[in-house]
């Protein structure tokens, strides 16, 4: 037995999003429910939040966690994500469902969503001309990639570990990993 597909415009997409008790990912129509998130995971995002919106204030910039879209276009095909933390430090990004010019954008990796993350997810949002830095953060070990946009529009990539400091450029920053792990991972 086959079952049709149903495709939502991005308007049905955004006025159900505005009820729903789930979250959904979008993709080119279909969409797509999220799973919930576990302590660490929780933990993780909130201790970045709550470093980042303090030191933003009094900026431009805005800093906003888990349920927060970001609308990107690939190819014509419009496509809205939930990131675990972004930052937006355009005025003009002033929609209230979602933004569509974030700087930096915060992943927190779990089994189910790592591959996405890695591949699709930064694929897709390094497509974003305002996008400065990408970061993906374990919650199982003290692991995080950082993806950087120079100057001239590459992207590198660099990995760090328990004794590293995390330099969020796009927005002047640094984080240890005692800080981003509080709670979640003992640093001995």
């Amino acid at each position: 037995m086959s079952l049709p597909l149903s495709y939502l415009t991005v308007e049905e997409y955004l006025k159900a999003e505005e009820s729903s008790f789930i979250r959904h990912e979008y993709l080119g129509g279909q969409v797509f429910a999220m799973a919930g998130a576990s302590e660490e995971h929780n933990l993780i995002a909130g201790n970045i939040y709550a470093l980042l919106r303090p030191h933003l204030r009094g900026t431009d910039c805005r800093a906003f966690v888990s349920d927060m879209k970001v609308k990107i276009q690939v190819k014509k095909v419009d496509i809205f994500y939930y990131p675990d933390v972004l930052v937006t430090c355009d005025p003009e990004d002033r929609e209230r469902y979602f933004k569509t010019r974030p700087n930096l954008i915060i992943e927190v990796l779990s089994d189910s969503t790592a591959t996405t993350d890695k591949r699709e997810k930064r694929l897709n949002y390094q497509t974003l001309d305002s996008l400065q830095e990408y970061i993906l953060i374990s919650q199982d070990k003290i692991q995080v990639e950082v993806y950087r946009q120079d100057t001239q529009g590459n992207w590198s990539m660099q990995t760090l570990g328990k004794d590293d400091i995390l330099k969020l450029e796009s927005v002047g920053l640094n984080l240890t990993m005692a800080e981003i792990y509080e709670d979640v991972i003992k640093l001995d």
